[in-house]
């Protein structure tokens, strides 16, 4: 009975170890939840590189195509990092900021607000948002796009910093080496 019992727990471990990704274990990243990164295919080229830095500043400018839908562009983010992170790519290395502004801007607003402006419909970013986060992505709003909304500081998701402008935000991080994805 003891030897099944060494045996049960032996495979658990095993088990377990399959249902996380290895850098993970290996403290170096975690996954953003709910997205998969790009599918692995035979003989690909220009993979991740653990040696690089990749500071990447990404511009969100548009809403989402459908209200009730995660916005596409947050979709591809969090599979871009979940990219990188599952080719052993460490969190030190993933520099990502997101800069929302312009129509853009709406994605940042609180459930509550967001539901005022939108007919009674839910932010589906919200979750999304809060996990890009707790990942380490940096997420900014355009303070000029605040006041153009017409709202409150507190109509914006306390995960997002309030910055003065868009435009300087964008030209700030281009100086410090960051490539620009626009949404």
């Amino acid at each position: 009975m003891k030897r099944f019992w060494i045996f049960a727990a032996a495979a658990l471990i095993l088990f377990a170890g399959t249902l996380c990704p290895a850098h993970a274990q290996s403290g170096q990243v975690a996954l953003i939840p709910g997205v998969e990164p790009a599918t692995d295919f035979p003989n690909e080229h220009e993979l991740p590189n653990p040696n690089v830095v990749y500071k990447v500043a990404f511009d969100i400018a548009k809403d989402a195509p459908k209200i009730e839908d995660v916005h596409p562009g947050l979709l591809k983010i969090a599979e871009y990092y979940n990219t990188l992170a599952k080719h052993g790519i460490p969190a030190d290395h993933m520099k990502f900021v997101l800069v929302f502004h312009q129509k853009g801007g709406e994605l940042a607003l609180t459930n509550e607000v967001y539901k005022t402006r939108h007919d009674g419909h839910d932010n589906p970013n919200i979750t999304l948002l809060h996990n890009m986060k707790k990942a380490g992505i940096d997420l900014r709003v355009c303070g000029q796009g605040v006041m153009g909304m017409k709202v409150e500081q507190s109509a914006i998701l306390p995960d997002i910093q309030i910055d003065l402008w868009a435009m300087v935000t964008l030209i700030n991080f281009a100086e410090q080496g960051y490539a620009r994805v626009s949404f």
